[in-house]
């Protein structure tokens, strides 16, 4: 039986949103534009190697997450949908967790910008076991991305 069909979306849902002072269409090219992206991806001490970045949907995203510790953290991810400056939708395939993020941009008025973070894991237990760590590490995410978004960039 597949545990994910009988349990609700939200036992197997990380969900992080915060408002930014900034306009919907420049948040989305912190995400849209892999330059940028580099500069404030993963928590805090983490920097990035983006060696593929093909923004469409059945594109392909490969990232090396490099950690504080010296240590490499390989992801590859696939885009699956794409609306400009209103959602971003990628299923993270390998090499840790399995999931699907949604990524939503919504204008809240005043060149203010809501980002919501939906990751949906495909089982109740994958996201309890990661969960404890995904939740700071969101957090820290957005921290880096307001701290980015001060920026020329």
């Amino acid at each position: 039986m597949n545990i994910a069909a009988d349990t609700s979306v939200a036992d197997r849902e990380v969900i992080t949103t915060r408002e930014f002072d900034v306009p919907r269409e420049r948040m989305f090219r912190a995400f849209s534009d892999p330059q940028q992206l580099a500069l404030w991806w993963g928590p805090n001490g983490f920097t990035n190697t983006i060696t593929k970045f093909d923004f469409r949907p059945g594109g392909a995203w490969h990232l090396t997450m490099h950690g504080p510790d010296g240590t490499d953290y390989d992801n590859e991810s696939e885009f699956l949908e794409i609306e400009e400056s209103r959602r971003i939708v990628y299923l993270h395939l390998r090499p840790m967790h399995r999931f699907r993020m949604s990524c939503y941009y919504e204008d809240i008025g005043e060149g203010r910008t809501r980002l919501t973070w939906r990751m949906l894991f495909d089982t109740v237990e994958e996201c309890e076991r990661v969960k404890r760590f995904v939740v700071p590490a969101g957090e820290q995410n957005f921290d880096r991305l307001a701290a980015h978004l001060k920026t020329k960039c």
